[in-house]
């Protein structure tokens, strides 16, 4: 245990010089600090026989030199015996933190300096605490081995230890600091620790909302009511830093829905008298609603007038009045007027209120900023990646015009790479006013990646990966790996290289070598194998259109055909090589890749086989994609709609075999409700000689068949999850409908008697709709993504194939 102690001053007074020594020592007690004042008192009449310092004595130093001791001091040899300088003297020793104990006696013309040393730290130990690793309490505190102990700063480290608990939501933490002596003026100090429960929101209130309710504005804000299910969220732990960041949420809440006037009062947190929870309340004022009134321009740009900018508007007058709505539209035309050779255009809104209508007038000015130009570009703290890497992504050079949007897309494309841990871009002055130096700052992080993982998939059953990745290689962003994959009904081995920036320019430029071999005997009569090489190449027009070509060379094989298998899946059996060219034009101003929440994608894409190989035809392909946001409508960012369609026909040329794997199959991923490729042309034998699949379905020849030509659609809305959102839970109603016709056979078997064994006959080769409707969730969960979707047919053929529930579950780690 620690123990403590208080000496008090201790004062002695010489009587020949009046010089009046101070002696003032602490001992180090928990939580509170012991300081002296000392002074020291010379008379006027020892100063006027000019009695000086002859010498100055260090006593009771042990590993201090006595030159340290001197330096700090004041007074020198020489000085006269004064009092404001002794007293200064006295402060200084104190200050530095080398000593607990320090006194000046005056002993004729010699000044005596009497010191304690504060003791050495030996090590530095924690106990109690487990919610806090000791590797991140050692990172807050400044106490360190082999430095000097003080009191003061053991009790500030102790409080850095009470912040490091707050932040995890254990507010009733307790930290004791205690010494335990060593030999040779040596400590350890051990901070015993009681962590305590951590401290959750009970209840949080909003106090000054009419427009919305509690339950609205509690799923606008991040923190949430403590409850059984938020196991795996901090959401419910009270953080004041997260309180200030759900004020402004709300904030931006109401400014985005009309609500110009609105004010944000407070945000306070209460803890109980137990102190086991809190009660957090948001006080606001809304104020009115606003509608969005008139919509001006005044433009000031040379052969740019006022009409001719009214195309670049995209808000409209009576919506509700959106703040980041009119900003971005203003960024939007900065950025297309930029575009078209308007470099230094700047658009700036200016609103006015008009309280009694509850409108607000928008007036968009645009005019011409100061110009200004790149005379340096910088990049600091990149230890692996090449400058090069870091350069060739930001949307500058050196002499180009500079403006603002310029910054933010230049660290938002070095953040893409994924290279960093932080990216901070920053201007200074050039060597004109018109000039100015850019300064891109970068955090490196580990960039390869060993992974193993596993899942279940609805296609392939349980699966296991293992994978090894360099996503920059050397530092050159060059991406390389090799991937394996065994599940029961697939195997797949990968090895891929690509270089984003080929050349040093704008081409993306890859490869990659394969091996697959599914087993189809779920729905299917066949194992398909394939290996090969693909080589890809692409490159991007502008920041939304992109371009890319690619070529495979692939041998396949199609082998354990089941004994009835159709006659036509029997006509495939055997090896196969494709030669194939294609490629892929594609329009995307999506916000995101994953989820997007609005903007479009639109694909054209075309293949062709035949340079060689066993297999010859043309394809074509096209997809468009939707999304279109709800938050006006629902007052909430996570409502989406998404629409999708896709249509696409290929041509035989030539005279080769048509092979079944080539061909367009509908059903699962594309058409929710059905089995992979079980809508569409399909074999139907004879049922004499019918047996019982792998799947426990009779079935006698049945073979999936694929077509020629296929179209489909499907509308989806995408919602959260009353009360689990924080979950990463969220919901989506779906219609899909598509159909798949055009049988593409080597021939066809219709007389039993001439053809085959048994008559071939060929049902679901028409155009007319499949449709489906259902519901999904998917689940961000601790242990991967979760995806649920029950799919139920609604217009079908007599005999397509039907899967109800299609899941899929997989995470790497």
């Amino acid at each position: 245990m620690l123990k403590s102690k208080r000496s008090a001053l201790l004062a002695s007074v010489c009587a020949l010089s009046s010089l009046c020594a101070h002696h003032a020592s602490a001992q180090f007690a928990p939580h509170r600090t012991h300081s002296v004042r000392p002074t020291t008192d010379v008379s006027d009449t020892a100063l006027a026989r000019g009695q000086r310092i002859e010498e100055i004595e260090v006593h009771g130093n042990d590993r201090i030199e006595p030159s340290t001791v001197l330096s700090y001091m004041v007074v020198r040899p020489g000085d006269t015996f004064n009092q404001d300088d002794l007293d200064r003297s006295l402060k200084t020793l104190y200050a530095t933190g080398l000593f607990k104990d320090v006194t000046l006696h005056r002993s004729g013309n010699i000044l005596q300096v009497q010191v304690v040393e504060n003791p050495i730290v030996n090590r530095i130990v924690f106990e109690g605490n487990s919610a806090a690793k000791d590797e991140d309490l050692r990172k807050v505190i400044a106490l360190r081995a082999r430095a000097v102990f003080t009191p003061d700063a053991a009790a500030a480290d102790r409080q850095k230890i009470l912040e490091v608990y707050a932040g995890k939501a254990r507010y009733g933490a307790e930290v004791t600091p205690q010494l335990i002596k060593l030999a040779h003026n040596r400590v350890d100090v051990v901070f015993q620790i009681h962590e305590g429960p951590q401290t959750l929101i009970k209840r949080i209130a909003f106090v000054g909302n009419k427009f919305y309710s509690e339950a609205q504005l509690a799923s606008v804000v991040s923190s949430k009511e403590t409850a059984w299910y938020r196991f795996f969220s901090s959401a419910d732990q009270y953080n004041p830093e997260r309180l200030r960041y759900d004020g402004e949420l709300l904030r931006r809440f109401y400014l985005t829905n009309g609500f110009v006037d609105f004010q944000m009062i407070n945000a306070t947190g209460e803890m109980s008298p137990d102190r086991k929870s809190f009660f957090v309340t948001f006080t606001i004022k809304e104020g009115p609603r606003y509608r969005l009134g008139k919509i001006d321009i005044r433009s000031s740009l040379r052969h740019m007038p006022a009409l001719k900018l009214r195309k670049y508007i995209e808000v409209y007058p009576n919506q509700w009045y959106d703040g980041n709505a009119v900003q971005q539209n203003a960024t939007n035309m900065e950025e297309s007027l930029q575009a078209e050779g308007i470099p230094f255009a700047v658009v700036r809104p200016e609103i006015a209120r008009n309280p009694e209508k509850r409108i607000v007038n928008l007036l968009l000015d645009v005019s011409e900023g100061p110009r200004m130009y790149v005379e340096r570009l910088d990049i600091n703290g990149n230890t692996v990646t090449r400058d090069n890497v870091i350069r060739r992504q930001l949307p500058m050079s050196e002499g180009d015009p500079y403006t603002p949007v310029l910054k933010k897309y230049a660290k938002q494309s070095i953040e893409d790479l994924g290279y960093f841990k932080s990216v901070a871009i920053s201007q200074g002055q050039g060597s004109a006013a018109d000039k100015v130096n850019v300064a891109t700052s970068v955090v490196e992080k580990p960039t390869g990646e060993f992974s193993l993982g596993g899942g279940y998939s609805t296609d392939v059953g349980v699966i296991g990966n293992i994978g090894l990745k360099q996503h920059n290689l050397l530092g050159t962003g060059v991406d390389a790996g090799i991937s394996g994959t065994m599940a029961l009904w697939e195997r797949q081995v990968d090895a891929s290289i690509t270089d984003p920036y080929f050349l040093n320019r704008n081409l993306v430029v890859g490869a990659d070598i394969f091996y697959i071999n599914n087993r189809y005997q779920t729905y299917q009569n066949y194992s398909e194998g394939r290996y090969g090489i693909s080589l890809r190449m692409g490159y991007a027009y502008t920041n939304h259109l992109s371009q890319s070509f690619n070529y495979s060379l692939m041998e396949r094989h199609i082998g354990g055909v089941w004994e009835y298998a159709s006659q036509y899946v029997q006509d495939n059996t055997g090896h196969s090589l494709l030669s194939q060219i294609g490629t892929v034009l594609q329009y995307d101003t999506r916000d995101r890749r994953i989820m997007p929440h609005k903007g479009y994608i639109l694909r054209l894409g075309g293949d062709f086989a035949g340079l060689g190989g066993d297999a010859k035809y043309v394809r074509g392909k096209f997809d468009a994609a939707y999304y279109l946001p709800l938050d006006d409508l629902m007052g909430n960012h996570d409502w989406t709609v998404e629409f999708k369609a896709g249509t696409g026909y290929m041509a035989d040329w030539g005279h080769s075999k048509d092979w079944i794997i080539d061909n367009f199959y509908l059903g699962g991923n594309n058409l929710r409700g059905f089995l992979d490729g079980g809508a569409g042309p399909r074999a139907v034998a004879d049922p004499s000689p019918s047996y019982v699949g792998p799947d426990g379905h009779a079935r006698a020849g049945e073979d999936l068949l694929g077509g020629r030509f296929i179209y489909t659609g499907s509308a989806t809305v995408r919602f959260p999850i009353p009360f689990a959102s924080s979950m990463g839970l969220g919901g989506r109603a779906f219609v899909d409908t598509g159909s798949l016709a055009g049988l593409r056979v080597a021939r066809r078997f219709t007389n039993k008697a001439k053809d085959g064994p048994y008559y071939e006959a060929v049902s679901g080769n028409t155009l007319s709709p499949r449709i489906s409707a259902g519901f999904g969730i998917s689940w961000k969960s601790p242990f991967g993504l979760l995806n649920v979707d029950a799919g139920f047919p609604i217009r079908r053929s007599w005999n397509d194939r039907t899967q109800v529930l299609r899941f899929g579950f997989g995470q790497q780690f």
